[in-house]
């Protein structure tokens, strides 16, 4: 391409309107939940006994973790999506959902005895865990990894991470319902592990698909 050609493309470019990524962003969301619950409800379902379980702290603390982790990632990842954005001033809210989950391991520490512990731990479902809790965001990976494509993260790598830690927020929300182990020694590892196989497979696909 000819200077001149490539100056008349750029102006092309400047003078094409610029779509504000707030809308993109919300409306990505939704469709992320939908996809989500779609193959929750097709694979799982909410467990028999949610009613009862609800009138628990242990049930209901899982959703404030999970719930957490999804609201303060999906903020991140509007502002990590527009260039020249640093995580230096994004990191305080990232860490919100791993305090909540630390204070709550501590009390379970506190309350149970010494000989439980590795009960409570291991569980019942890590397997279940594993499995589902990337198969139901895989979908919403895909969705938040497509508005990072489109738009213009500065950090390619980080921004994917941070789209898979969102997907995984959400994924975990929805496998919490159907989920029977609710000690937050569960939670601690086995969701955190499952959480972390989306944040690895964003951080991979984003230093790919996001990039410029």
């Amino acid at each position: 391409m000819e200077t001149n050609d490539l100056i008349k493309a750029l102006a092309a470019d400047a003078g094409q309107p610029v779509r504000p990524l707030a809308p993109t962003w919300r409306i990505a969301a939704i469709f992320a939940v939908i996809v989500a619950a779609t193959v929750f409800v097709a694979t799982l379902g909410p467990r028999q006994d949610f009613l009862t379980a609800a009138q628990t702290l242990r049930f209901l603390f899982k959703f404030v973790f999970t719930l957490t982790l999804a609201v303060t990632a999906f903020g991140v990842a509007r502002v990590l999506s527009r260039p020249g954005a640093s995580l230096h001033r994004m990191a305080p809210p990232l860490l919100a959902a791993p305090l909540l989950l630390a204070s709550a391991v501590l009390v379970e520490l506190l309350v149970l005895p010494a000989d439980v512990w590795a009960t409570r731990l291991i569980g019942s479902n890590a397997r279940l865990c594993l499995t589902f809790i990337p198969l139901i965001g895989f979908g919403p990976l895909a969705i938040f990894l497509t508005v990072m494509r489109r738009a213009a993260p500065t950090n390619p790598t980080l921004a994917g991470a941070i789209s898979g830690l969102l997907a995984g927020g959400i994924a975990a929300t929805l496998y919490a319902a159907h989920c029977t182990d609710d000690s937050p020694l569960f939670v601690a590892f086995w969701y955190t592990l499952a959480i972390a196989i989306l944040t690895l497979l964003g951080t991979v696909a984003g230093t790919r698909v996001a990039r410029w």
